[in-house]
């Protein structure tokens, strides 16, 4: 169960599910993909030039290999964990947004108090599907929110919401 689903307050569903885009990705598999190719390829080398016999020298390739190898492994890890720990909602009373799997921030905001949401979108964002969004509620700070997959969509629930067309019954919308 996660952390959206534990924090629904009575008569609250949830009505619309976004999440990060998989460009958030993009960077940690380069490096990482990079990182392990390199530990891979050393590895090999050493094993391919040395044999069993791997001396010294060889001792501190096949330990760099696995050091890259698995520095490769854990940057990869860290971005499908980003990923994964951000939770976007928007609810029939709240819209609300987790980051952090370690720490861990939260921002819920009652639809009557969200003053306004802005979609920026580069070329690049609009061409592959994803937007920064921010949110700004009635006193507060805005709030960013970076490569929100599909983030018109969300905008539109958002707005949908705060006029009442939802769903009456609370009936989930839709998922992004």
């Amino acid at each position: 169960m996660g952390y959206i689903q534990k924090t629904l307050i009575a008569g609250e569903t949830v009505l619309y599910r976004a999440h990060l885009h998989w460009v958030v990705l993009f960077g940690h598999m380069l490096i990482g993909g990079v990182a392990m190719m390199a530990g891979i390829a050393l590895l090999i080398g050493t094993l391919v030039t040395t044999g069993r016999d791997l001396g010294s020298g060889g001792t501190a390739a096949v330990i760099g290999g696995v050091v890259l190898l698995a520095g490769g492994f854990a940057i990869l890890m860290t971005g499908f964990l980003r990923r994964a720990a951000t939770e976007i909602a928007v609810t029939n009373k709240r819209v609300l947004i987790k980051t952090g799997f370690f720490g861990r921030k939260t921002i819920e905001i009652f639809l009557s108090k969200i003053e306004s949401v802005v979609v920026d979108e580069t070329f690049m964002g609009r061409t592959l599907g994803f937007g920064t969004v921010t949110v700004r509620g009635t006193g507060g700070t805005p709030e960013r929110f970076e490569r929100v997959a599909n983030p018109l969509e969300f905008r539109r629930q958002v707005q949908t919401q705060i006029e009442g067309t939802g769903s009456p019954t609370g009936t989930p919308v839709r998922t992004a």
